[in-house]
């Protein structure tokens, strides 16, 4: 048997990762010193109160999980006899899979029998969670481990993600994004717009001044860089931002038929403390990320 895993940071909620099978690995942010474990300390996230107090001015950390929460999360199926296939956020954005490899080297003394796989989707929210849908779509259709692997090295930097923040003040805390000026932001009616590279880095590669502008380029660029756009998920993000989300949808309608296979979700708490309130974002297939 296989277990499929997923965590938190992929946009996965519950419901979603039951349609699959996924068993969900929470990843943390912590608030006054307390952390919080998403959908362990809550089963439904309340994304606007949450978004909220970003606007009223909590600002959220975030953090790696132990190599015990590893064990904890794995263990359990070596011990049934199972495998393991893994798709995860980018390991290029935390230290966290540092614990993950440690855990994973130890139960494989206690069961060099069993198999354990992982996918980096070298992303996160989004283009994570379009990939995720797309690894259990091939399981689900009885595709092997291997011939999972095999489609991942291929596709996996053919899923884009384009998206711009709304108060840069969030990523200024992080650091998280590459080539970006912190300091520009709201006060210029600046949008810088933000990708995933093939590394699996948040990287800025230009601006536009005012949220229209924004949507336009992020609609341009995926006319651009789209690849059998129609043949895959097109899935649009947002925190707490459901109007723009919707505006965007609507925009790729207009361009690319009202038979887009769209999905609108909302970007979790974990990935939001760094984005903030008010952004929107999207993630198709490509010729390529950038």
């Amino acid at each position: 048997m296989l277990t499929l895993f997923t965590d938190t940071d992929t946009d996965f909620t519950p419901e979603v990762a039951k349609e699959y099978g996924y068993r969900l690995i929470s990843m943390p942010y912590s608030i006054d010193g307390k952390t919080i474990w998403p959908y362990e300390d809550f089963e439904v996230f309340d994304s606007h109160a949450f978004y909220d107090g970003l606007r009223n001015g909590v600002l959220p950390t975030t953090g790696g999980i132990s190599k015990e929460r590893y064990l904890n999360y794995f263990r359990p199926e070596f011990e049934q006899g199972n495998d393991i296939l893994y798709v995860h956020f980018s390991a290029a954005m935390t230290v966290t899979f540092r614990a993950m490899d440690e855990a994973v080297a130890e139960l494989k003394k206690e069961f060099p029998e069993r198999r354990f796989y992982h996918i980096d989707t070298k992303g996160i929210t989004i283009v994570s969670y379009n990939i995720v849908r797309e690894v259990g779509d091939l399981v689900k259709a009885g595709k092997t481990p291997d011939e999972v692997l095999a489609w991942a090295d291929k596709e996996v930097d053919h899923f884009a993600q384009y998206f711009f923040a709304d108060d840069l003040k969030f990523f200024k805390r992080s650091g998280r994004v590459k080539g970006i000026a912190a300091t520009m932001g709201t006060l210029l009616g600046i949008r810088p717009i933000i990708c995933m590279n093939d590394a699996g880095e948040m990287v800025s590669i230009g601006k536009e001044r005012g949220r229209a502008n924004a949507m336009d380029r992020l609609v341009k660029t995926v006319e651009e860089l789209g690849d059998d756009v129609k043949g895959h998920r097109v899935i649009v993000g947002h925190t707490d931002a459901p109007e723009l989300a919707e505006e965007l949808a609507n925009m790729l309608r207009a361009r690319f038929g009202e038979d887009l296979f769209i999905e609108t979700i909302v970007t979790n708490p974990t990935a939001g403390s760094h984005c903030g309130p008010n952004g929107v974002g999207v993630s198709f297939h490509a010729s390529r990320r950038s």
